[in-house]
């Protein structure tokens, strides 16, 4: 036997042991359900170990959920599905009420790259609310109650063993199944799923061959077709938010450090594509990548954004006012010397934060974008908040997750102001 194998299977074994043990526990496990928007609409989402989809009571009816993804290796659940008609008033299984969308929500809940991350050569303490503050950070979140939540993606992160020295994720489950998405998000979450629909974005963390395949059953905004359990790129699909038109883009492959031609092209269809999905007024987009984000500066000289989106933003429709991302493990907020939406950074969820990202960068110039004036918070452990104004605007304040005002910043079209 060569050297070194028989601890390796010792991991394997107890990696092995934990998975079955969080598996056999899902038959006596309560469901998990929330709604979220998909590319058909509206849809309440639940995931069970139960042999059948459960009946949804909406406006007095019963609704029978319809089987999005089957049990199958690795994921011993069923993820079942069903479209909620537009103006539901009310709706529950099995008497749990299910949190319904407001016309025109007034406060959007922003929050992104929440999984706590164990790779080759990072190891956070899962098992420490202070250094993974999801669960603790995503119940005070949903005591905000907000009317809508937007996840700006990377859910899974727990690629690896946790290493047999480090104690601070001792017992985590790990690899692109139902124990790491249970442990990842699905259980940390609950209490935020519960509190108002969500819209789901994909992250890099979600592509095909990291964490793709939980994501594409249970997630994905799209139907859950496929050969070999993870779905491809999605197309935009839009979210009315009652005068303001929210346009959702997979952009999970886009290329930071150089322009790729054939994804270049791409997004610059995808960005024209939004004059026809949205006709009429204003337009937000949310997408992981960010196009404009400074993740640090030497020498006033910015690094950060993405190359191949900053390639195809001169097709972005001028009634673009604002771009929500996550990826960058910050709080940042940017709007630019030139004429271009204004750039929110909201990926300060829970996984290690990136702490040489600019708080101050004004002045700085990314992906060949003129900062003319922006507001960051490194080190901080948060979410957004995006509220309507009386008069039709919006604010935006920026809270870590104790509840504690950061920062906050008045949006009008493509201008912040900031304290």
């Amino acid at each position: 036997m060569r050297k070194g194998l028989i601890p390796k299977l010792a991991v394997r074994s107890a990696v092995a042991s934990v998975a079955l043990v969080a598996f056999a526990g899902l038959a006596n496990a309560a469901d998990e359900r929330w709604v979220q928007y998909s590319s058909n609409g509206l849809e309440v989402r639940v995931a069970t170990a139960a042999a059948a989809c459960p009946t949804a009571r909406v406006d007095g009816r019963n609704v029978a959920l319809s089987v999005r993804s089957t049990p199958g290796p690795d994921f011993p659940v069923r993820i079942c599905a069903a479209t909620l008609p537009a103006g539901t008033r009310s709706a529950s299984i099995e008497g749990a009420a299910l949190p319904l969308p407001k016309a025109r929500p007034d406060k959007i809940l922003l929050i992104g790259d929440t999984g706590c991350r164990i790779s080759t050569i990072q190891v956070q303490s899962c098992n420490d609310p202070k250094q993974w503050p999801f669960a603790e950070g995503s119940a005070k979140a949903a005591d905000t109650k907000p009317d809508l939540v937007i996840h700006l993606g990377d859910f899974h992160y727990r690629e690896r063993a946790c290493p047999l020295a480090d104690r601070g994720c001792k017992g985590s489950p790990y690899g692109d199944n139902w124990a790491v998405w249970m442990a990842d998000f699905f259980e940390p979450a609950r209490s935020l799923l519960q509190a108002a629909p969500w819209v789901m974005v994909r992250g890099n963390h979600e592509e095909c061959q990291r964490g793709g395949k939980g994501w594409s059953r249970a997630l994905d905004p799209y139907p859950f077709k496929s050969a070999n359990g993870c779905l491809g790129l999605g197309q935009p699909f839009t979210v009315d938010l009652g005068g303001v038109t929210l346009a959702i883009l997979d952009t999970a492959t886009a290329g930071e450090l150089r322009a790729r031609p054939n994804e270049t092209a791409r997004f610059r269809k995808q960005f024209e594509s939004l004059e026809r999905l949205a006709p009429t007024g204003p337009i937000w987009l949310a997408f992981h990548r960010p196009i404009w984000s400074v993740a640090a500066s030497f020498l006033g000289i910015a690094v950060g954004g993405n190359a191949s989106l900053a390639a195809a933003s001169s097709a972005i429709p001028a009634r673009t006012d604002m771009i929500l991302s996550g990826h960058l493990h910050t709080f940042q907020i940017l709007d630019f010397a030139d004429d271009l939406p204004v750039q929110v950074v909201s990926g300060h969820g829970g996984n290690e934060l990136h702490l040489t990202a600019s708080n101050s960068p004004a002045g700085l110039t990314v992906q060949g974008a003129k900062i003319r004036s922006g507001k960051g918070a490194s080190g901080v452990f948060g979410y957004a908040i995006l509220e309507r104004k009386a008069d039709g605007g919006w604010s935006i304040a920026n809270r870590s997750f104790d509840g504690k005002l950061v920062s906050s910043c008045e949006l009008v079209g493509r201008r912040i102001a900031c304290k």
